[in-house]
């Protein structure tokens, strides 16, 4: 009896330990609200059937899960309108009675070694359980072409999941580089893995007006199109006459309508952004008449030189609307009309950043604008602007949406604010009592660096994933109900092609995720990062490039207070658990190599310092080769 007793002990603590094992790859982002793992796996048949039931927004999300698990397995998937009581190997499930507990966009995942079954109130928590279910898989599940020899197996689980908020964005700047449809297309398909709802458009600047407006055609026809430079943005000379312009496009209304359709059918709402009065140049480039100066010769659209001087806050090239010309309204109106017959989303976002005032305070028509309506400054003609935009939006049957600067000179009546310099604009419009969607740079700034600007493309701030994952969209003090969400912002100055842009978003944007669809309690930065390399993994088999910057060392050089003159450097990473090792002497440092365990004195007459992390024997971020010239400025040092 004791050995019967013994052997099935035994047995039990093997399947114990291998169910452990199994499930310890399980890495899900943005983190369930509740993920129980259990003993077992579901083995995926060659023959599928996934159970959708008769509702055709469920039967759309099992057709896309279909062509998912088709093309990596190789294996026949079918679609049928069964329910999960049959032998169907996957289930889709609509609750006959509403479950309060998760809401529209929540959903439960039950996996057993017999069947999956997802079920959600609405077909929108169906399509985020099915994202959770996919990252179940091995990570193989994300190839383009068929994998050998491979078990698709998926861990036991029980996920009980809803978002902490609604909004939940991605800002995508295709005004100052153009990207096609198909590549918009490419970005919503990541970014609605990691369950975001929201693509916030950027489709207009100074560096091009990208959507069709039938009514102003020389929007497009002139609007979208500026001279190619590459380099450093802000600092190109200004193009001369004869350069062509040929470097640019637009997107006709019928592509606009084909990406909102295929952004409906991930479950993802799209918010365009029209940037007025600021940010306008391709605007007036084509409409000079639109400018209080009537385009000061007509510049043209903005090929990335130098329009404003950004430490005074001047404008060099007037980029504004003009607030006192009534033509400016008209215009408006005309683009505001096609828009909000385009877009079905409910808000329209209309801009109000970095409207550097130069040229309205030259301007006698403003000038007269301001004695007749009372405006005492500036700040009140771009309050007065954006009240007359809002009362056009909402004519279309829109919300009024701008970014925090329409804060100043007084708030339109009804305006939501995006809130970007920082979190005190958010804070200020939700005690006034308006709705909030927080993006501050401070945390959520895609085009800033991820690492040192010594292996990064350059660009004036600096953004590690650390910060990103602090990220929280409720300040202190404010009421939670004003808070629609967060969202990150992916400008695109300094990002010309798509390979640039997944490695500017990822992992940062996994980051941003889970802030907005988890529960706080349950961000843990040690275990988000682990997960983030699991995402790695998947990604390098989809083809998707990413940042391993949290890898890199990090350089904290300082005033060495005990002797005069001197330095010392401390190095550190984001990740715990890596070994740094270093060099002075111009060689490449190796795990062979000093490692670091204390503050650094530099010695006498080096020139470089040389420092790469490795974990358990292997280098995993990047060496980066330090001036200790550029370690002494940083300190506040000469040299």
């Amino acid at each position: 009896m004791k050995k019967t007793f013994f052997i099935f002990a035994m047995q039990f603590f093997v399947l114990f330990v291998f169910s452990q094992t199994e499930n310890s790859s399980i890495a899900i982002i943005p983190e369930p609200v509740s993920l129980i793992k259990n003993t077992g796996n579901f083995i995926l048949p060659s023959a599928i059937n996934i159970a959708a039931g008769n509702n055709q927004g469920v039967i759309a999300i099992a057709e896309q899960l279909s062509k998912q698990l088709t093309v990596p397995t190789g294996y026949k998937v079918s679609v049928n309108d069964k329910t999960q009581k049959t032998s169907s190997a996957i289930s889709f499930k609509l609750n006959s009675s509403e479950d309060k507990t998760i809401g529209n966009e929540g959903y439960k995942l039950e996996v057993t070694p017999q069947h999956i079954i997802i079920s959600a109130n609405k077909p929108a928590g169906i399509f985020y359980g099915m994202q959770t279910l996919l990252q179940l898989f091995p990570k193989e599940i994300e190839s383009k072409a068929a994998v050998k020899n491979i078990k698709w197996i998926v861990p036991c689980v029980a996920v009980t999941d809803y978002p902490r908020f609604g909004w939940r964005g991605l800002m995508f700047d295709v005004a100052r580089h153009f990207f096609t449809k198909q590549q918009v297309k490419d970005f919503i398909d990541e970014m609605v893995k990691y369950k975001y709802n929201l693509l916030h458009w950027h489709l207009t600047d100074d560096e091009g007006w990208r959507i069709e407006i039938k009514s102003l055609p020389k929007l497009t026809s002139v609007g979208a199109w500026n001279v190619k430079r590459v380099g450093y943005f802000g600092t190109f000379k200004t193009p001369d006459a004869d350069e062509p312009r040929d470097y640019g496009g637009f997107y006709t209304q019928d592509d606009i309508k084909e990406v909102i359709e295929y952004a409906k059918s991930k479950y993802v709402n799209i918010l365009p952004e029209i940037d007025v009065p600021g940010h306008s140049l391709a605007a007036i480039a084509a409409y000079p008449e639109l400018s209080c100066s009537g385009g000061v010769g007509n510049h043209g659209v903005g090929s990335g030189e130098e329009i404003k001087d950004w430490n005074t806050h001047t404008a060099l090239v007037d980029d504004n609307l003009c607030p006192a010309n009534e033509n400016v309204y008209v215009f408006l109106d005309k683009v505001l009309t096609e828009v909000a017959q385009l877009f079905p989303f409910e808000y329209i976002h209309m801009g109000g950043d970095e409207t550097f005032k130069t040229f309205w305070e030259r301007s006698d028509a403003v000038k007269a604008l301001m004695q007749k309506e009372g405006l005492k400054n500036m700040e009140e003609v771009q309050s007065y602007f954006s009240k007359r935009v809002e009362k056009i939006v909402e004519s279309k049957g829109k919300k009024f949406m701008g970014w925090d600067e329409i804060l100043e000179g007084g708030l339109a009546p009804n305006a939501a604010v995006m809130s970007w310099q920082g979190i005190k604009g958010g804070i200020k419009a939700a005690q006034m009592k308006h709705e909030v969607v927080m993006s501050p740079t401070t945390f959520v700034y895609l085009d800033y660096m991820q690492s040192d600007s010594m292996v990064e493309p350059y660009i004036y701030a600096t953004l590690r994933l650390n910060t990103t994952y602090s990220f929280e969209p409720v300040p202190d003090g404010v009421d939670e109900k004003y808070i629609k969400g967060g969202q990150g912002n992916l400008w695109t100055e300094q990002v010309y092609n798509t390979r640039h842009m997944q490695y500017m978003l990822w992992p940062r944007s996994l980051a941003i995720a889970e802030c907005v669809w988890s529960p706080k309690s349950k961000k843990n930065w040690d275990s988000f990062t682990k997960k983030v390399e699991s995402a790695f993994k998947r990604m390098d088999v989809a083809q998707v490039k990413y940042s391993r910057a949290m890898f890199d060392p990090i350089f904290t050089p300082t005033k060495d207070a005990s002797v005069s003159d001197s330095l010392k450097i401390e190095l550190s990473t984001e990740v715990n658990g890596l070994d740094i090792y270093y060099t002075f002497d111009n060689s490449h440092p190796d795990n062979f190599y000093p490692k670091y365990t204390s503050p650094l004195t530099v010695p006498k007459q080096a020139v470089m310092l040389k420092v790469i992390t490795y974990r358990d024997g292997k280098p995993i971020g990047r060496q980066i080769d330090m001036p200790v010239s550029v370690l002494r400025k940083r300190a506040g040092l000469k040299n």
